[in-house]
């Protein structure tokens, strides 16, 4: 179930080739799994890590756990385990940024490129304390690609181009990129559009956010309510069509 596809080289197949390179035998890098609860009480090579992850599912505080001793050893232990790191995520960065992507084939290379980026920043940078650690390392990865598609609407129109009147155009892709460009408007927050993503679009149920972040289920639905109303009349008015403004903001009302 590996989803590397990529027919020419890019900033992913690069990293999963460094990655094989750091786990073949005779040595290859070891991560101890008797720490995080759920995982094997024992140490595995990262390449067997990154297999026990694709085939197993496990709950957010194991995955928050694993990611948490991960991005430490990323910080604090050297540039093999930063590539090590960004090796067990291939997986999913590799998804992302084929739907990213998808359609926009000229753009493959700067898509990967941007998902990587995005994701080491968030690897080196973001909070390990708060929850749904994978989550927002993910959404950071999101964004840095997403905005290499969405830059695209902003190219200059051809000269050739009828002057006559005509419909806004709506958006298109998938329904991330409308959340992300709907955080970057400053029309809802990066949260709302996370709770979004992740209860409509990914496997997290509301009440296990709901739990985590101390709240009931009926207040972050009635959160989630808001925003995607917010976000459905800004598709009806087109204001997620066209290039966003240079501050970033439509002048939309923010939604919590």
């Amino acid at each position: 179930m590996m989803a590397f596809t990529r027919t020419s080289e890019t900033a992913l197949t690069t990293a999963e080739t460094a990655f094989a390179m750091l786990t073949c035998e005779p040595a290859p890098l070891v991560f101890d799994a008797r720490p995080v609860p759920g995982l094997p009480d024992t140490t595995l090579p990262l390449n067997e890590l990154r297999t026990l992850l694709l085939y197993e599912r496990y709950d957010s505080d194991t995955t928050d756990a694993l990611w948490r001793q991960l991005a430490g050893h990323a910080r604090d232990w050297g540039a093999a385990w930063v590539v090590g790191a960004i090796g067990v995520a291939l997986p999913a960065l590799t998804h992302l940024a084929a739907r990213i992507s998808r359609g926009h084939l000229r753009h493959v290379e700067d898509v990967d490129s941007e998902v990587l980026a995005g994701f080491l920043h968030a690897l080196r940078t973001t909070d390990l304390v708060a929850p749904r650690l994978w989550l927002r390392m993910c959404w950071a990865a999101w964004r840095a690609g997403a905005a290499v598609v969405e830059a695209e609407e902003g190219e200059e129109l051809p000269l050739d181009l009828s002057s006559g009147s005509r419909s806004p155009r709506m958006p298109y892709g998938h329904p991330d990129l409308l959340l992300g460009r709907a955080a970057a408007a400053g029309l809802i927050t990066d949260e709302a559009a996370e709770l979004i993503s992740a209860t409509r679009f990914g496997d997290t149920l509301i009440e296990q956010l709901a739990a985590e972040q101390g709240l009931t289920p009926g207040a972050l639905r009635m959160r989630r309510r808001r925003a995607e109303r917010t976000v459905a009349a800004a598709v009806t008015r087109g204001d997620l069509s066209g290039p966003l403004h240079a501050s970033g903001r439509t002048g939309g009302k923010l939604a919590a």
